[in-house]
C-alpha cells in the first residue's frame, strides 16, 4: 500500500446530481463575474447571430445572382451586335 493512500477517480456517475448542479452553478456564477453580463453568450444571442449570418449569406447570394444575370445579359447583347454586323451585306 502506498504512503499517500488509495487513489480513486471520481466520474460524473459517482457524484450526485445535486453536487453536479451546484458545481455548474458555481462555474456559471464565476464566469458571469469574470466576463460580465454584457459579454455572456446566451441562446437568444446565438440565435440572433445565426439569423444575421443567414441574412448576410442571402444578401451575398442575391448580389452574386444579380451580377451573373448582368453578365449574361451583356454577353447576349454583345452576341446580338456581332450577329447583326455579320448579317449586314458588305458593300
Amino acid at each position: 500500500m502506498s504512503a499517500n493512500g488509495p487513489t480513486e477517480t471520481i466520474g460524473l456517475t459517482t457524484i450526485s446530481r445535486t453536487v453536479a448542479s451546484l458545481a455548474v452553478g458555481v462555474v456559471h456564477t464565476l464566469e458571469r463575474a469574470v466576463a460580465g453580463d454584457g459579454r455572456m453568450r446566451t441562446a437568444r444571442g446565438n440565435a440572433w447571430e445565426a439569423v444575421c449570418a443567414d441574412r448576410a449569406r442571402a444578401a451575398q447570394r442575391r448580389e452574386l445572382e444579380r451580377l451573373v444575370a448582368e453578365l449574361a445579359a451583356a454577353r447576349a447583347a454583345a452576341r446580338q451586335r456581332r450577329d447583326a454586323r455579320e448579317a449586314q451585306p458588305v458593300s
